[in-house]
């Protein structure tokens, strides 16, 4: 099952992130501050992040979230997959697949759905070409402020 985050489920959202955030899947960790503003914000808006918990049976399995934004290239909105975190014991279960669903289908007006991968991370590169995403042909490029 995947579900929006609530207010009632802060530790579980601050548990994942941290679990995610010490993985291989991201290039390096973040300071502590910026889970617990991802959830500050989601629980204020859904104007810049959404968030969902995965649930298999009966257990948190991990979770996922979404940034919108708009593109003239793409002709409207665009929907960021920004995280998603499946804890190891849950893998290989359908859940990433459930989650990609799920988003699209709430998505329904967006043109584009975007997301980022480190090379590394085959299983879910695998994953993302099964569901159609390809290699966008850019440099990606950021300037932290």
């Amino acid at each position: 099952m995947i579900r929006p985050i609530t207010r009632n489920d802060r530790e579980t959202f601050l548990e994942l992130t941290r679990e995610f955030y010490a993985s291989d899947a991201v290039l390096h960790d973040v300071p502590d501050a910026y889970h617990t503003d991802a959830f500050d914000e989601m629980m204020r808006s859904q104007a810049y992040i959404a968030g969902y918990l995965i649930e298999c049976d009966g257990a948190i399995a991990g979770y996922g979230l979404t940034a919108r934004s708009y593109s003239h290239e793409a002709g409207g909105p665009v929907v960021w997959l920004e995280e998603l975190y499946i804890r190891p014991q849950f893998r290989s279960r359908g859940l990433g697949s459930e989650f990609f669903r799920q988003v699209t289908e709430e998505n329904h007006d967006a043109r584009r759905f975007r997301l980022e991968v480190e090379p590394e991370n085959v299983r879910a590169i695998a994953l993302y070409r099964r569901l159609g995403y390809e290699n966008l042909p850019y440099v990606q490029m950021i300037r932290d402020v």
